[in-house]
């Protein structure tokens, strides 16, 4: 393959240059340049270009990020800290980590065409139910700490805010206690550190307390008399509790636990230096709509069929906004598959055979180190073996190390051991013959391990069953896996099989070329607390990385911590307040937000410990800058900041930007720029140059790392210079944490050091320039029967518009519902529905998509508007129409009789490409409300299949 074969840009970009110049000849313009010179205002464009130099080829960055990768040591973790060795089935490996029909799908907002991913997320959280024996779980959470930080907020919320503190047990993970505190403090709760062994808790003023299980230095302790005292004292009990531990200890439901959280990682995902890997919550039922985040429910379709969706929406922060139960937006929905399927595929006897295994391997280390004479003080354990190493700690650490094993300090005395699905003999032998200080084992696994006693206490043995539904039970050969996988696959609308033109969700390519890295085991196979000597490579390109978008946001600092765009919105605003705690301004409390933004940003704000203040936006969609005057003024000794999207939300370049963050910065406040919109920024303005003083960044957006069907995301912040010493810090020894992980999710950042390196500072210009001209091109079709709703000087929209779809129901009926079901028919995922503004739909093409896709595209919305027509003119039938039964099945239309009065072809085959690629819906409208009123969040028995 020669160098030009090989480059990645025009692989990237959708379109040829003749296709480019077709499109600009249909929105009049002459060039690209030409297109962004009246698109974007002069006053924000950037007065140098992008310095990233020039773009590498597929093989070129390739072979440079492999040699970045070599710098690493893979060693043998023991470190533990809720982070283990797991083995990935290769099956799940490569039929859904590295599959993009799982891994670029959207969010399942559009039910009817995500059946697959909702059916194993309903897996998932069947397979937490059963192992906690909590009768509600969700769909994943970002990471464990997370999970703790998230189920303290629920305490808060049990207690009606009433109950000031919140205690954690001082032998939970640090990590887990450093985010629960950063999240604790900015609600202004008192996150107290206890001993849970303590006589005098002080649990009558605590909403909750939160408890390890087993703790972090391993110990298995029976908690059921200090939940009960809790219970009695009126407090709610949290157990952070190890899933695979669950298969042989009792479980938190029946220990009397209200919530349960912890992590997956362990099931199959790798560690990855810190994530992304999905956290779990489980509680009562009676909890539901205190839970964060998603819950996929059970319900039916139009025509009865059993048919998945996500339950009781009415709790997200789309909807509630500054009400909402937490911010989450991005979970972690493929690593929760991925979860999922490992315990499909191993089943309750492979996962009890596993966890036996681990206990068995952690039972035999501590034997041996005992017959060595170091007390291990492991009477109650699972995996984690706990060595009193007194003076000799640095030198059993050294001596371990230099065996190719890490282990864990866990203070200046003591070390800690966790064993894993992955450790073998021979990891056992090489830590005695280190803890010997001899050249080989002096005493050996097999002979300690054919007599070893279990050390899991007996009062604690789990006695119930889990995994009994038999969908844990049906697919344990490859084959059968497989197909399971396909089948489920084969119901989605994913990246693979048309563009998901939603707007600020900015669904482009997801290149196989920058996915490639990930599974590399130098970046997959590294613990977030391995060594720093050992994560040289990791280092560096997370150096590298966050150099490149410092450049290409004009800020000072970037921190990776956030591990999704929610988050990064909370570690922004957090930052911003500890700016005005540090300058003797903690009373500045009050955020403004346009009335357009979006959901998470007014949850964002309340989490941070802020007070929203809304600011209204004009007829054309603008912020009003005389409201936001007013509310600057009438707030100016509590401003602490405005958040504001750029482009706005309703895909328009604001030409007063820079006035409104002047004004901001007028009144003491500081402007945080949510990062949704991007990728109509990148070479073309900075929003340090703007006036901003933050911006979070979803790289699962503009910097290409794939959706997964809801997450994973990552969003880093970037920050001006008076910003820099407020960033989050370590979760293990700094403050101020917000995941549990230094780097957030960094396994997937390689995605986004791929995607930059391989488009260089021209490429990513050009991306830019090419995806505002993709918004304009389909603007200016569609208005021939649309009204696009919000646009700049000349008509001009940024990389996203918004087309009206209101009056459609006052002339024949038709909600944009209608329309988002209907375009099912023709292959498509609808564009984001009735937000900002109710009745509307908004379209981002990104740059990814050729004039072709764009076409079909435009076409399906032309004929449906054709449809519409038919019915307010009375061609169609009002109630009776390819609009108000869509979407089509395939079962509808092979059913031997059809009731409608418009023909079969008419419904499925309405243009005449889709008999060459029709993808089939597979089930019909789906009733929210009869899933909401019959909750079902678990995988239906037998019994409720066949009724």
């Amino acid at each position: 393959m020669s160098a030009l074969e090989d480059t990645f840009v025009p692989r990237h970009i959708g379109s040829t240059d003749a296709q480019i110049r077709a499109m600009l000849d249909l929105v009049g313009c002459a060039s690209l340049d030409e297109l962004i010179d009246t698109t974007v205002p002069a006053a924000i464009r950037t007065p140098r270009p992008l310095a990233l130099g020039a773009p590498a080829t597929e093989s070129d960055a390739l072979a440079r990020l492999r040699a970045v990768a070599a710098q690493n040591r893979v060693a043998r973790s023991m470190i533990g800290m809720g982070y283990h060795g797991t083995i990935t089935p290769p099956v799940i490996l490569r039929s859904i980590i590295e599959n993009p029909l799982w891994y670029t799908p959207y969010t399942p907002y559009q039910a009817e065409i995500a059946q697959g991913r909702l059916e194993a997320l309903l897996n998932f959280q069947t397979m937490v139910s059963e192992l906690t024996a909590l009768p509600l779980a969700n769909a994943s959470v970002l990471d464990e700490a997370t999970a703790a930080a998230e189920a303290m907020a629920m305490c808060h919320a049990i207690a009606r805010q009433k109950r000031p503190r919140f205690l954690i047990a001082q032998d939970c993970h640090p990590q887990t206690i450093a985010v629960t505190r950063t999240r604790a403090q900015a609600m202004g709760v008192e996150a107290v550190v206890v001993d849970p062994g303590a006589v005098d808790l002080a649990l009558d003023s605590a909403s909750g307390l939160l408890l390890q299980y087993p703790t972090t230095d391993g110990r298995v302790v029976d908690n059921r008399a200090l939940i009960e005292r809790a219970h009695a004292a009126g407090a709610q009990v949290v157990l952070a509790a190890d899933i695979l531990a669950l298969a042989l200890l009792t479980p938190p439901g029946e220990l009397g636990a209200d919530i349960a959280v912890g992590s997956t990682q362990r099931f199959g995902v790798p560690m990855g230096f810190g994530g992304p890997h999905a956290g779990y919550m489980a509680t009562r039922q009676e909890h539901a709509r205190r839970m964060p985040g998603r819950i996929v429910g059970v319900s039916v379709d139009a025509t009865g069929q059993q048919a998945y969706r996500l339950a009781i929406q009415t709790r997200e922060q789309h909807i509630r906004r500054d009400k909402a139960t937490s911010n989450i937006c991005t979970a972690q929905a493929l690593l929760a598959n991925v979860a999922g399927m490992y315990a499909v595929y191993h089943g309750p006897g492979g996962i009890e055979r596993i966890a036996k295994r681990v206990h068995r391997f952690a039972c035999t280390l501590a034997a041996g180190l005992e017959q060595l004479g170091f007390d291990t003080a492991s009477a109650g354990l699972f995996d984690t073996v706990c060595v009193a190493s007194g003076a000799r700690t640095d030198e059993l650490l050294a001596a371990a190390a230099a065996r190719g094993i890490n282990l864990r300090r866990i203070d200046a005395a003591r070390l800690g051991i966790s064993v894993d699905e992955t450790t073998k003999e021979t990891d056992l032998e090489n830590l005695f013959a280190a803890f010997a200080g001899t050249e080989s084992a002096p005493v050996q696994v097999r002979d300690i391990g054919a007599n070893v006693a279990d050390r899991i206490p007996h009062e604690l043995a789990r006695q119930s069953a889990f995994l009994t539904h038999p969908i844990f039970s049906r697919y344990h050969t490859e084959h059968e896996l497989l197909r399971y996988i396909t089948r489920l696959q084969g119901r989605d609308i994913s990246l693979a099989h048309s563009m998901i033109p939603l707007g600020s969700c900015t669904m482009k390519l997801n290149a196989a070329a920058e996915m490639i890295p990930i599974t590399w085991p130098e970046f997959s196979d590294i613990h977030p607390y391995a060594p720093r000597e050992q994560c040289r490579g990791y280092i560096e390109m997370i150096d590298e990385l966050s150099a490149w978008l410092a450049e290409i946001t004009g800020f000072a600092a970037v921190s990776m911590q956030p591990n999704a765009g929610s988050q990064g919105e909370f570690a922004g605003l957090l930052t911003i307040r500890r700016y005005h705690e540090a300058a003797g301004q903690g009373h500045r409390e009050v955020c403004l937000i346009p009335v357009s933004a979006h959901g998470t940003n007014p949850a964002s704000a309340v989490i941070a410990g802020m007070r929203v203040v809304a600011v209204a936006c004009a007829a054309n969609g603008d912020i009003d800058v005389d409201d936001l005057r007013a509310q600057a003024e009438k707030h100016r000794d509590q401003l602490a900041a405005l958040m504001v999207t750029y482009p706005s939300t309703h895909g328009v370049f604001e030409e007063r930007i820079r006035e409104i963050c002047a004004i901001v910065h007028e009144y003491g406040g500081q402007v945080y720029m949510d990062g949704a919109n991007m990728n109509a920024q990148v070479g073309v303005c900075r929003p340090g140059e703007i006036g901003a003083d933050v911006v979070h960044l979803n790289l699962h957006k503009t910097f290409c790392i794939p959706h997964g069907g809801g997450g994973p995301g990552m969003g880093p912040i970037a920050v001006a210079e008076h910003l820099v010493p407020y960033l989050p810090g370590d979760p293990v020894s700094g403050s101020g944490a917000v995941s549990a992980a230094t780097f957030g999710s960094a396994m997937i950042l390689p995605i986004s050091w791929m995607y930059i390196a391989m488009m260089g500072a021209a490429g990513l210009l050009r991306a830019t320039q090419v995806a505002i001209l993709n918004a304009n091109y389909m603007a200016a079709r569609l208005r021939e029967r649309f009204k696009v709703l919000y646009a700049g000087p000349g008509g001009r929209v940024a990389h996203e518009f918004i087309v009206d779809c209101r009056s459609f129901e006052k002339t024949a009926g038709i909600t944009v519902e209608d329309i988002a079901k209907r375009l099912m028919d023709f292959g498509f995922h609808a564009p984001t529905m009735s937000w900002p503004v109710a009745g509307t739909l908004m379209i981002e093409p990104t740059e990814s998509e050729s004039k072709e896709e764009l076409d079909r595209f435009c076409e399906a919305l032309l004929h449906i508007h054709g449809e519409i027509d038919a019915i307010a003119e009375g061609r169609l039938d009002p109630s009776d129409n390819p609009l108000k039964n869509a979407p089509h099945t395939a079962l509808a239309l092979a059913a031997d009789s059809w009731n409608h009065p418009y023909s079969r072809e008419a419904a499925v085959f309405p243009l005449p490409w889709l008999r060459a690629a029709k993808y089939w819906p597979p089930v019909a409208r789906i009733d929210n409300a009869y899933g909401d009123r019959h909750l079902v969040c678990t995988c239906p028995s037998v019994a409720e299949l066949a009724t």
